[in-house]
């Protein structure tokens, strides 16, 4: 099988690092010209230099995505896409009665509303065209709610309701809409929740993680993390031509910790 994505535009959220950089640099590798998106032009410029891909191949935006008004700045940039990535989230565990409001609309605005407004704004003209994908990255939380992270859990499960939605909306239009979840991967952002341990035991980076999926990851079939190319493959074949006939589905990238046949 032969991906190409060549004269494509893809847009990934939260693409600086982790997940989302690593798809990033599979959509190039396949010939996708690639929008990169961080918070800060910082990140965004370290992004690119890693890439090493010269403009317009892969090109940036630094901007909140968790504010209507970061998106509406963001399709102002780039009125057009054929391939939308939300990948773009945070999450960290709280107890359930010690989360406020506050905290509440901040796991919404960013992990849910993001991909609502931006796939709002690009999915018609997609589907105009006959081609198009969006994909939501979600989690294994969405289907296996933690109890520490009830409100990061609450969010992955909407991005399920959305996508399966919008996947009904753009029936026979060519626009495919799909949630990719991801199990216990290695990204960044888990890298850095686990260092103390790695610092104070001596293990290396990827024990750790095994330790910790063995202790609360129990149904693991996997038996380790994921790295965030085995969970960037899953995105670049479901955004592919190759995958036209999937749409509306929750793809599991979880090592089996879901414990479910469906």
């Amino acid at each position: 099988m032969q991906i190409d994505f060549s004269g494509r535009r893809v847009l990934i959220t939260g693409s600086t690092s982790g997940i989302g950089f690593a798809a990033a640099r599979g959509f190039l590798a396949a010939g996708a010209q690639v929008i990169l998106n961080g918070r800060s032009q910082a990140r965004v410029d370290a992004a690119l230099d890693r890439l090493g891909a010269p403009a317009p191949q892969a090109v940036g935006h630094a901007g909140d995505l968790g504010s209507a008004e970061g998106c509406a700045q963001l399709v102002q940039r780039f009125p057009q896409v054929d391939i939308l990535v939300n990948n773009l989230g945070i999450f960290g565990p709280q107890d359930f009665f010690a989360t406020d409001d506050a905290t509440w609309d901040t796991f919404f605005q960013t992990n849910v509303m993001s991909g609502v407004r931006l796939a709002r704004a690009y999915a018609p003209g997609m589907a105009e065209r006959g081609f198009g994908r969006i994909v939501f990255v979600s989690s294994e939380s969405a289907l296996n709610t933690p109890a520490d992270m009830i409100h990061y859990g609450f969010t992955k499960t909407a991005q399920l309701a959305v996508s399966r939605g919008l996947a009904k909306r753009l029936a026979g239009s060519g626009v495919t809409v799909n949630a990719v979840l991801p199990g216990p991967t290695l990204s960044d952002g888990v890298a850095d929740m686990l260092q103390e341990e790695v610092t104070r035991s001596g293990r290396s980076l990827e024990e750790v993680a095994t330790a910790f999926i063995a202790e609360h990851r129990g149904s693991s079939i996997l038996r380790r993390a994921s790295t965030v190319e085995e969970v960037a493959n899953m995105i670049l074949y479901t955004s592919s031509s190759q995958a036209s006939a999937t749409t509306g589905a929750a793809l599991r990238v979880d090592g089996g910790v879901v414990d479910t046949i469906a």
